[in-house]
């Protein structure tokens, strides 16, 4: 079902079952799966890998080229998984030779007026809120939540199940399971509700938060408390996954 007022190049590739409303632009250099809705405006740029069963709304312009001077011209890609929403006015710019592509994964949620800035990888299961703005190269974990109006700095790291405070703005890394909020940025503790909303059991969480009262609460250098951690906290999967996280943050965790 493709609209004769939408423009598709002759090259471009579409998928079966794919329905592609008016006013739509798909340029040369794109691939689009199977099963996709384009609603009307959609645009489509050179460099656009698109996955199966998206659902993409109004406005939303895939495959820009990078807002960063470096940018010479390279042949990258903006690439977009399975079973995403992508609402009104969204932003997805392709990459730069620093990583070669912009990834947004699978099942995310994408509100209206949010930007994904050259080099962003995104993982699996998230919601990123109204209007908020990533920059380029930052990591994004599965199954975190941002609230709108979120800034998040380049190079940054977001952990996994984390919940980020509506308006929020961090310019260093964000661990996993917690939640992050004030002005200045500040761990406000464990994203508990979200954490037993996903099945987590209550021995889990119990040392994911042994583990953070370690690293926040004890005065010492941080590889000491990631020692402690080490010694002192069961070495579940979890617990291992915030070890590696906080000890190889390049920027550094938020502070409590």
């Amino acid at each position: 079902m493709i609209s004769p007022l939408a423009y598709i190049h002759p090259e471009a590739v579409i998928g079966d079952n794919c329905e592609i409303g008016p006013f739509c632009y798909i340029d040369k250099n794109v691939v689009v799966g199977s099963g996709n809705t384009l609603m009307n405006s959609v645009t489509v740029l050179s460099g656009s890998r698109i996955g199966t069963g998206n659902t993409i709304f109004p406005g939303a312009v895939i495959g820009a080229i990078p807002q960063d001077l470096k940018f010479k011209g390279e042949e990258t890609t903006a690439e977009v998984g399975d079973n995403n929403i992508i609402r009104e006015n969204v932003t997805i710019n392709r990459g730069t030779a620093a990583k070669g592509k912009t990834v947004v994964g699978n099942n995310n949620l994408l509100m209206e007026g949010m930007h994904v800035a050259h080099d962003v990888l995104i993982g699996n299961g998230c919601i990123i809120g109204n209007s908020t703005k990533i920059a380029g190269e930052v990591v994004i974990d599965d199954c975190a939540i941002l609230s709108a109006n979120v800034l998040v700095h380049q190079f940054c790291h977001i952990g996994s199940y984390v919940m980020v405070g509506g308006g929020t703005r961090t310019s260093q890394d964000v661990p996993p399971f917690t939640i992050a909020a004030r002005e200045p940025v500040a761990y406000c503790g464990l994203n508990l509700v979200g954490l037993r909303r996903r099945g987590f059991k209550p021995e889990t969480i119990e040392a994911i938060h042994n583990a953070y009262r370690i690293i926040y609460q004890n005065g010492n250098l941080l590889s000491e408390r990631l020692d402690q951690v080490r010694s002192t906290v069961p070495a579940i999967p979890e617990v291992q996954y915030i070890l590696d996280f906080v000890g190889n943050s390049a920027r550094g965790i938020i502070h409590s």
